[in-house]
């Protein structure tokens, strides 16, 4: 929003979403598939329940996950070092000094991803939230304050690595109390069985919203273009965190039969909860988007709006965790082929509605992929593992929130499917 009434150019504010979509791009698939790998392996493993060891305060898994992360970051740091020379986008050609501040801000920013998860491991929710507090104020004030003091936008990339560098500080201080400096080649092993399926299904289910910034890219050749985008086509970030949240805090209670039924029961009602949070707010927002975006950015982003609205849509499928139970039962195979089959269908069809809506169309295939292919995962609980829909989801609220969420985009926001 800020960024948007500084001195910078739609081209520049591109630049800079380039810069964060490329960071992402090159990171977010392997980092989530070690991190989701970590939370149903964390003392409940084969590599030290069966060396008979005591579980300790201090823990060596998270150790080892924070070795892992490292090892990954320094390898995609090096693979892109040697081809830093021959790359070329759009974006970066007005700041050569990007390309090695990327490489940089890749190496130091992925292994903090842990901090969240150490916390959530080890039951201190609100040390996340007071981390949130602390940390991405600062980044907010050394990200843009260059802005407005009339500096480049390279001084921006400067601000966000110096919070890098805070959160490298606050994450061994974290590591020190909390883990074990220990590291196991079998638990690594372990590990990577069970997150290599995680890694490759990020990577191909993940890199949807990815996918389709690489589409407009190619489509347009042009940054602003990118910028509009880019400003739209973000979920909501109450409908993604209460949902990522909840999934994330559900995952190590599937990892043993014992407690299943009680456990489907649990995710159910949490869901339903969920539900009456996320929808009403959601909806609220497609009334709302169009006279909010120029009015949050500028009367520039006004298309931005339109794709919003689409994303908005995802709301349907969050508040529904077949995945959850799926990897919290260890079957990361399950996942990584529904997501090889979504991306088989997403790309074609954004290519198709591209055609007919324009930016807009990208999005739509978004809702409908991830739609279809959280119906897939559905359908394997149901016919694979006897798990039926109603054990785990509110049906009827479900069905209601959707009926009107739908009705209302259909015949408030109609006009979004008629514009290019």
């Amino acid at each position: 929003m800020l960024f948007t009434k500084s001195h910078l150019t739609k081209e520049q504010v591109g630049s800079w979403e380039l810069f964060l979509f490329v960071a992402g791009l090159l990171s977010f698939f392997w980092v989530t598939g070690i991190i989701q790998s970590l939370l149903p392996l964390y003392h409940r493993n084969k590599t030290y329940r069966k060396l008979g060891e005591n579980v300790s305060k201090k823990s060596p898994e998270i150790f080892n996950t924070f070795i892992l992360l490292l090892v990954f970051s320094m390898l995609m740091f090096i693979l892109l070092f040697s081809v830093r020379g021959v790359v070329d986008l759009p974006g970066f050609r007005d700041y050569p000094s990007f390309v090695n501040l990327l490489l940089l801000y890749i190496l130091l920013s992925n292994p903090v991803c842990l901090i969240e998860y150490i916390y959530l491991l080890n039951n201190r929710p609100h040390r996340i939230f007071q981390y949130g507090i602390y940390t991405f104020s600062l980044q907010l004030v050394l990200v843009l304050v260059p802005l407005f003091l009339q500096k480049d936008l390279v001084w921006s990339v400067y601000g966000l690595l110096a919070v890098t560098g805070v959160r490298w500080v606050w994450l061994i201080i974290l590591l020190r109390r909390y883990a074990e400096w220990r590291i196991s080649d079998t638990f690594i092993k372990e590990h990577l069985y069970l997150g290599t399926p995680l890694i490759l299904t990020s990577l191909i289910s993940g890199s949807g919203q990815y996918i389709d910034g690489v589409i407009v890219t190619a489509a347009f050749n042009d940054p602003a273009v990118f910028a509009v985008f880019r400003y739209g086509a973000k979920e909501f970030p109450l409908v993604v965190m209460l949902a990522q949240g909840l999934s994330n805090a559900m995952l190590p209670e599937f990892s043993t039969r014992k407690q299943m039924a009680e456990s489907l029961s649990r995710i159910r009602e949490r869901s339903r909860k969920l539900m009456h949070t996320i929808f009403p707010v959601a909806i609220f927002m497609i009334f709302i988007a169009r006279w909010l975006f120029p009015k949050m950015f500028t009367i520039e982003y006004k298309r931005s709006a339109d794709i919003f609205i689409v994303y908005l849509l995802l709301a349907i499928p969050r508040v529904v965790f077949p995945h959850t139970i799926i990897i919290g039962r260890k079957r990361t195979r399950v996942t990584m082929i529904a997501a090889i089959a979504e991306q088989v269908v997403n790309i074609p069809l954004s290519l198709f509605l591209l055609q007919y809506y324009g930016v807009v169309g990208v999005a739509l295939s978004t809702f409908i992929v991830y739609t279809l292919g959280q119906g897939s995962l559905m359908a394997y609980l149901y016919f694979k593992m006897r798990v039926k829909p109603s054990q785990y989801i509110p049906l009827i609220p479900l069905a209601i929130y959707s009926a009107i969420m739908i009705t209302v985009f259909l015949l408030v926001d109609r006009r979004v499917i008629d514009l290019r």
